[in-house]
């Protein structure tokens, strides 16, 4: 009976080692045989529905059919990177109310925005997993500020072996898109990210395997990322641009004219394409708003990327009506949810011809998406 019972959980384990191997050696050819070619990023999990960058945001985002979870990665003090939209802490955080950190009150300029309040370079990790995740936008979003407080602060590591869990619980592959924030900023007060973010992403067999887009709106970051990581068969690197004539923040530092607008003329996509695999302009730069509010016509931007040999993928789909375009949204008021507005606003942009979104509700997403 014992030896039976041995044998029993021998075969069973070897057999889901042997079914996780599988689901994991092979993801991108699986995305690659795969007919449906848009893929659907979790920003800052289901932002919409659940504080951004916390555990139940992600799990959110992945029970309701994401295809990655974003993690935006900052470093504290003692140099571990962690999950928040920016360095700047005062939003996402109960810091205001914590005493023990008054002394920590500062004002600071980074990449060009100067903010008073808390910075998570200031905290050490010991510290910062003792503050609790707020909602971020609590006006627009009332019902998401029942979780404040529930949740810690991510370090990259839980988010990786998080997704990780999620995918041998479900079967599916998850994929991960961290943002690298602030890089150039971080980088001249010592605690630069790339290296520490390149050891972390070696050293998890999971990042090893799984889809991985890394994404950043600076451009030295992802060269250099190119350049020691090379092409990697499950990794992806995504250049973030801004519409018009904003510079990245370390071509300002560096005294550079390079522009986010050059960047997405056609030989500054060119330009992108000898380092990156991926363009990420926002939604307005590839459907404009006309002067009434409702959407345009399509850019020639999409086609141009395509050209370049680019995918391109775009930010933000929000699902309330202010962030909605004037022709789809409904007399619920400015903070509704407008589901059916948010879903037909982003079929309108899968087929304009883009590769892949940002969505803070995945449901919404994988609905608009067809599957």
């Amino acid at each position: 009976m014992m030896d039976s019972r041995r044998d029993f959980i021998k075969t069973a384990a070897v057999s889901a080692v042997t079914m996780m191997s599988a689901m994991l050696t092979a993801p991108l050819s699986a995305l690659a045989d795969n007919p449906r070619k848009v893929e659907l990023f979790a920003h800052r999990g289901a932002s919409a529905l659940r504080p951004e960058h916390t555990l139940a945001a992600y799990a959110k985002a992945i029970a309701d059919g994401a295809d990655y979870v974003e993690p935006d990665l900052v470093i504290t003090k003692d140099g571990v990177l962690v999950a928040r939209h920016e360095a700047f802490l005062a939003e996402t955080t109960d810091v205001a109310s914590r005493l023990e950190f008054a002394g920590k009150h500062t004002i600071k300029t980074i990449d060009g925005r100067r903010q008073d309040g808390w910075f998570v370079e200031d905290f050490t990790l010991a510290e910062l997993k003792t503050l609790r995740a707020v909602e971020r936008l609590p006006r627009v979003r009332p019902q998401n500020t029942a979780y404040d407080g529930m949740f810690q602060i991510l370090t990259w590591d839980e988010i990786i072996d998080f997704t990780a869990a999620h995918a041998a619980t479900t079967g599916r592959v998850i994929g991960l898109v961290p943002e690298l924030k602030h890089s150039t900023y971080f980088k001249s007060i010592g605690l630069p990210l790339e290296d520490r973010f390149l050891a972390t992403i070696a050293a998890h067999e999971y990042t090893r395997r799984c889809p991985l887009e890394i994404q950043s709106f600076e451009v030295a970051n992802l060269k250099y990322i190119r350049s020691v990581i090379g092409k990697q068969k499950n990794v992806r690197l995504m250049q973030l641009v801004e519409r018009g004539d904003i510079r990245p923040a370390d071509v300002v530092v560096a005294g550079g004219e390079l522009t986010f607008g050059k960047m997405c003329s056609k030989q500054g996509l060119r330009d992108i394409a000898s380092y990156a695999d991926v363009v990420a302009p926002p939604t307005r730069a590839l459907i404009p708003l006309q002067a009434d509010g409702k959407l345009g016509q399509p850019t020639s931007l999409i086609a141009d990327a395509h050209d370049a040999g680019l995918l391109v993928h775009t930010w933000t789909f929000r699902p309330e009506n202010r962030f909605l375009p004037a022709d789809y949204r409904d007399n619920q008021g400015e903070d509704a949810r407008n589901e059916k507005g948010s879903v037909a606003e982003m079929q309108t942009y899968i087929a304009a011809g883009i590769d892949g979104f940002f969505s803070d509700d995945s449901a919404l997403g994988r609905r608009a998406i067809g599957g």
